[in-house]
């Protein structure tokens, strides 16, 4: 698969992420800053001093997003919430919490930790520029962290999901209602009005003559627009598997072969011959691993008559897997953390059965035909 960002190591256990659109706005948020705000704001410095400090502001700005995205996956953590990664990306950051909180205050709580963290960073900034009135470089700095900060906190308290200012009032019509799904898509809804709103209010600015700004908003609109639609869709597709395992529509009638059987006849005999994909690898009557069509490729072709399907499989220790009892969402959301389409269906080290993205589509399907 096919990777959209690079890793930049781990703060307290949790994979920091960089996006490759992160890289364009560093270049460009840089560039702004070099030759049109610090210019403006602080004439007859040297050039060099300019783009200095727009770059170094830069990384400030995604260091404190970096810190606002930290506050909320600690809190999530410390509650006993997963968090698979922390990416930065053009529009900011977002934490990868895998599983949504089991109770309105903690999803409160998770929601507020981001903004504590933006609105201490505000504070801070703000109450060491007296201590930089004699460095002009570093009070610009302070300065514009501090407004940038402000921002943040202001941007995110609106309540719009899935800003952290909708998530909090998910909470609050969680905690009222009682239906957590029934909160989720009331709060999405309204991300989708406030979404809109921004919209026209950019339509509003273009036509009134201030096209950048106007585009800008226009486009944070979309954004929002497409996340709030987005948790509209994942909260349908909870509403869907919710209760229901993986015994329920795994597939019994896997394909089984041979550890010592060659690449080339695995394609001849099996692929060719089923179009399969995912096959279970046995050796002396249990599972030894698996094989997919995407490991098939990485070998070269004139290897494979060669090379046995043992040499190239995932062996069965190193193997994702789920159990009979797991609920579908789960074992979506793992297909999705792994970046995989099938996974074994086990019970101890022995296998039950495949299951499939295919094989939850299916099964949505016909929930919705039924519904």
């Amino acid at each position: 698969m096919r990777q959209s960002s690079i890793s930049i190591g781990k703060i307290f256990g949790i994979p920091v992420q960089l996006d490759y659109s992160w890289f364009l706005i560093m270049i460009l948020f840089t560039w702004l800053l070099a030759t049109s705000y610090y210019p403006a704001e602080y004439s007859n410095w040297p050039a060099a001093q300019y783009w200095i400090l727009g770059a170094v502001t830069a990384v400030m700005l995604f260091a404190s997003v970096l810190l606002h995205e930290l506050g909320h996956s600690v809190v999530a953590m410390r509650n006993g919430i997963p968090v698979g990664s922390i990416t930065l990306f053009i529009f900011g950051g977002v934490s990868q919490i895998t599983k949504e909180p089991t109770r309105p205050m903690v999803d409160f709580l998770v929601a507020s930790a981001g903004l504590m963290v933006s609105l201490i960073l505000t504070l801070i900034f703000a109450l060491i520029q007296p201590l930089m009135a004699g460095i002009p470089t570093l009070l610009a700095l302070a300065r514009y962290l501090t407004y940038l900060n402000g921002a943040l906190l202001a941007f995110n308290i609106i309540p719009g999901f899935p800003l952290d200012g909708g998530r909090i009032f998910r909470s609050l019509v969680w905690g009222a209602s009682k239906n957590f799904d029934r909160a989720t898509l009331i709060a999405a809804t309204l991300g989708r009005i406030i979404a809109w709103l921004f919209i026209l209010f950019g339509v509003w600015l273009i036509f009134f003559g201030s096209l950048a700004n106007g585009l800008w908003i226009i486009f944070i609109g979309w954004f929002l627009e497409n996340s709030s639609t987005g948790q509209v869709m994942q909260q349908t597709l909870h509403s869907l598997l919710a209760g229901r395992n993986v015994a329920l529509i795994m597939n019994r009638n896997y394909i089984s072969i041979p550890a010592d059987i060659s690449l080339q006849e695995l394609t001849d005999k099996y692929i060719l011959g089923t179009g399969r994909r995912f096959f279970i690898v046995e050796k002396a009557g249990t599972m030894a691993g698996i094989m997919t069509l995407h490991r098939l490729r990485e070998i070269p072709r004139p290897d494979w008559p060669r090379t046995l399907v043992s040499q190239t499989m995932i062996p069965v220790e190193k193997t994702d897997r789920v159990s009979p009892e797991t609920e579908l969402m789960d074992a979506l959301q793992k297909m999705n953390a792994d970046g995989v389409n099938q996974l074994p269906v086990m019970t101890g080290g022995q296998i039950q059965g495949v299951l499939s993205r295919e094989d939850v589509i299916h099964f949505l399907q016909t929930q919705k035909e039924l519904r």
